[in-house]
């Protein structure tokens, strides 16, 4: 676990053989921390109590205790109230010197799960009132607490069933913990390098050169176990490569921060435990040999997590390449890349090596420059999740490039990317499979597992593109230019035909060109900065893009995107505001620009995004262009829904009981349905629903098909209905389903599906034969908010059926979005829902019909991204 500064613990349960560490840790306390406690100066633990409090029976007794490395530094426990009371008392005891990091509120959070597995409802605490930490940590992990004040103590209630408060409050000490392990690993003060060969050869020897070339401002030392060991702790008894060099990290005689290791895989292990032992924040293993090419590496690596994690570590890799730093306080190159990266506003995190090496290649071919740089290899520990909950709030940071290899916890980072994306945009490849292993969810057939990436892309504003080009395109337009009001584009260009290109591409592209102007190719490029100034002062041009032919002799290319670049500084010279860039003081006009140069290398020295081709620049303005709506439009709440209660929707799915029970728990009502297997029991199911009635096949594969005959409708009087149920039974069998006709409407297909690595995904299609063959299917993260259910609902290429195609009335657009805003809050609450299909649902001008529903029920295990915080 992560304490609020970045350090690990690791939380457990009690055993019997604690014992003595718990005394230990008891003799620890100071006189004021067993007075808060015990309500008495209570010196020692009586043997009974210590036996009662290290042997618990996990149920009625509970007890976690908080370890780093061998050492027990806190304990948190609960006691039922008494046999088969839904009241248990909880109390913890923290350490002094590891008191105010956060430990308090993670066993509460630990206690609280596993109480709510025992059927403990409510815990009770008493404090003392001057123990305002303790009382902080109560009040402040979002529960209802109650208080009274009695005989000079607090005693406080509070029922332990999660809320959205104590998950809000939960949430909000995870991102500082995060982005400070993160921190301590991006800006050590000092850098301890294992594996230097004494012959200057191998990774080892490299890693030591680029991090002292890169100009490192902080302390260099190599730990080689053939050093001899200086008589004083920081005597310099040799160097490696001119870096004083000792047999073990403790040796330097001060803090190694930061260990970069490059051994054999087999002595990994060794260097992170000698680094652990100098107090090492972090560890960056260059070492390969472990899950990436054989099965014995996976328990092996395994090991190297746990052992980084038993000394308060982070572990970056192994098999990675490196982390960099550009900030002039740091100036980190702990990579193999063979020079120190370009200093710049964008994070970077990758998990190939290979792949990070030709995006840094490539990031500076085009002039761009980096702030950070994380490469995590088998991403053991250090994952996307921590690196972007990093970027969050560093000042140094305005875009984000991500290479995923996996998505990890994908719930957590559709979390994170949607609160971070309103402030930084995202651009992520997501190379193979989303979640690394096949999804068992999805191989059901109801969405692949693709669609769930689509779903958490959707959710979470990212920019997803396709190729490692496309990444640097989108990132380049987004590090050089402000973020477009709208879609609308102007293009201008020195050849005719190029614009008229350029304008169809745009199209395609969804963008809304408003503004086309062209010189002829023998123009001067004065005549080109003329076309650029006016397209971006006229108001009905959002963006700009410029594109240039290699042009007739009497002027150069390079002439001619300094004009693109002249017009472009004019332009933000003359603004309401002058925008500045970063720390280059070129002003930023208020609307992106860029230029496409046919054939032409891209150019380091202009401050203005270049393309080769137009295919290339309009794909990146269109992403751009899409991610800044997703910007201008509104967060979204979750709405208060009326006729909703959880309590009897978690009741049906306790006892598996039937889907129309569980949707009338959330308001949703379903159409009546009379199963009948004769004719007589159809007349029976009129005589109790009443004509106009259906008959339909009750194959759930049938009832939908009116073009097979399986379904009748508008049957108005019972020699209708017998002469119906014949048909129908004639070709399909004696089983058939009995309903009221409703308004006819369009038919509409809604699911949900509990995805193990996912976590609960909405479906929204509009049904029919075609659009099912088409997989016409679009998918939100649940719980939606208003603003997920409205894009939902529009997001099918079908939708238009819904808003009154060729004349047909218009279906009411927002009862459609109160169903899945429902459906959606039944999946977040209910993990025990595997899935959940509406079909068909009749959208009609009135509201809407759930005619059908089927659920499946299971285990209702934990999901991604809930319960107590750990480190995965």
């Amino acid at each position: 676990m992560l304490l609020d500064d970045g350090s690990t613990v690791h939380i457990r349960q009690i055993t019997p053989e604690d014992a003595d560490r718990v005394v230990d840790l008891h003799a620890r306390f100071s006189d004021r921390t067993r007075y808060l406690r015990y309500f008495s100066p209570y010196p020692r633990i009586p043997a009974r109590d210590l036996a009662r409090l290290v042997n618990v029976d996990h149920h009625d007794r509970e007890a976690f205790v908080v370890v780093t490395g061998d050492r027990l530094v806190a304990l948190g426990q609960y006691e039922r109230l008494g046999p088969s009371s839904p009241d248990a008392e909880v109390a913890f005891a923290v350490e002094d010197a590891y008191q105010g990091r956060g430990i308090g509120p993670l066993l509460l959070e630990h206690l609280a799960s596993a109480a709510r597995q025992a059927g403990i409802a409510r815990f009770v605490a008493e404090v003392l009132p001057e123990n305002r930490p303790m009382l902080r940590v109560l009040t402040d992990a979002g529960y209802q607490v109650s208080r009274q004040f009695a005989d000079g103590v607090v005693h406080l209630t509070f029922p332990i069933e999660p809320t959205r408060r104590s998950e809000q409050a939960a949430r909000a000490r995870e991102h500082p913990a995060e982005a400070a392990s993160m921190a301590r690993l991006l800006t050590p003060r000092s850098v301890a390098v294992y594996g230097v060969k004494r012959d200057g050869t191998g990774a080892g020897a490299t890693l030591l050169r680029n991090i002292v070339d890169a100009g490192f401002t902080g302390a260099v030392s190599v730990v080689h176990p053939a050093m001899p060991k200086p008589p004083v702790p920081r005597e310099v008894v040799s160097t490696l490569e001119g870096v004083p060099a000792y047999p073990s990290a403790t040796d330097t005689g001060g803090p190694v921060d930061l260990a970069v290791v490059a051994v054999p895989w087999d002595s990994v292990r060794a260097a992170i435990t000698d680094a652990g032992a100098a107090g090492a924040h972090a560890a960056v293993v260059i070492s390969g040999g472990f899950a990436e090419i054989r099965a014995s590496g996976v328990p092996a690596q395994r090991d190297l997590v746990a052992t980084a994690r038993s000394h308060g570590m982070r572990l970056v890799g192994p098999n990675c390449l490196g982390i960099v730093n550009t900030d002039p306080d740091v100036s980190l190159n702990a990579t193999l890349l063979p020079r120190m990266v370009r200093r710049g506003r964008i994070g970077v995190f990758c998990q190939s090596g290979f792949v990070g090496i030709a995006l840094m290649s490539e990031l500076d071919s085009r002039g761009l420059g980096v702030s950070t740089f994380v490469s995590v290899g088998n991403r053991a520990d250090v994952s996307g999740n921590d690196a972007l909950q990093y970027w969050r709030d560093d000042p140094q940071t305005d875009v984000i490039l991500l290479y995923l290899e996996t998505f990890g916890n994908p719930h957590k980072f559709a979390r994170i990317a949607r609160e971070l994306s309103r402030d930084k945009p995202i651009v992520v490849v997501a190379a193979g499979a989303a979640s690394g292993t096949a999804s068992l969810a999805w191989s059901a057939g109801l969405a692949p597992e693709e669609e769930a990436v689509a779903a958490l892309v959707a959710h979470s504003g990212v920019i997803r593109v396709d190729t490692v080009s496309e990444l640097l395109d989108v990132g380049q337009i987004l590090a050089a230019c402000p973020l477009p009001a709208g879609s609308r584009i102007g293009v201008v260009g020195n050849a005719a035909a190029l614009v008229q290109l350029a304008e169809a591409t745009c199209i395609q592209a969804g963008l809304d060109v408003t503004h086309t102007r062209w010189t002829l190719p023998g123009a001067s490029p004065r005549l080109l900065r003329t076309l650029v100034g006016g397209a971006l002062a006229r108001d009905e041009v959002d963006m700009v893009l410029a594109v240039i032919s290699p042009p007739l002799p009497g002027s150069t290319v390079d002439e001619t995107v300094d004009a693109v670049a002249d017009a472009v500084e004019a332009h933000a010279l003359a603004g309401p505001n002058g925008i500045i860039a970063g720390e280059s003081n070129v002003p930023v006009p208020d609307k992106p620009v860029v230029a496409v140069v046919v054939g032409y290398p891209s150019r380091v020295d202009v401050d203005l995004p270049l393309f080769r081709t137009v295919e290339e620049a309009v794909r990146a303005l269109g992403r751009v262009a899409r991610y800044a709506a997703w910007r201008r439009s509104p967060i979204g709440t979750l709405p208060d829904l009326p006729s909703v209660s959880t309590e009897e929707g978690r009741a049906v799915v306790a006892r598996k009981g039937p889907v129309a029970e569980l949707l009338a728990a959330y308001g949703i009502t379903t159409l009546a349905t009379v199963p009948a297997s004769s004719v007589e029991e159809a007349v029976a199911a009129a005589a109790q629903l009443g004509y106009p009635l259906v008959v339909k096949a009750a194959d759930p594969n049938l009832r939908t098909r009116t073009d097979l005959g399986a379904v009748r409708l508008d049957i108005t009087d019972e020699q209708a209905l017998r002469q119906a149920y014949a048909q129908v039974a004639a070709r399909f069998g004696p089983e058939v389903l009995v309903q009221p006709m409703v308004t006819h409407g369009v038919s509409c297909v809604v699911d949900v599906v509990d995805d193990p690595s996912f976590g609960p995904v909405v479906g929204f299609g509009v049904g029919g034969i075609a659009t099912d063959l088409l997989g016409d299917r679009a998918w939100r993260v649940a719980p939606l908010t208003d603003v997920d259910a409205a894009a939902l609902v529009r997001a099918p290429r079908a939708a238009a059926l819904l808003t009154g195609y060729r004349g047909a009335p218009p279906a009411d657009l927002s009862a459609l979005e109160d169903l899945l805003i429902r459906v959606g809050r039944l999946a977040d609450e209910n993990p025990g829902v595997k899935r959940l299909t509406l079909s068909p649902v009749l959208a009609h001008a009135e509201g809407l019909t759930v005619v059908h529903a089927s659920v499946v029920y299971g285990d209702p295990s934990p999901r991604p991204d809930t319960g107590p915080r750990r480190l995965s």
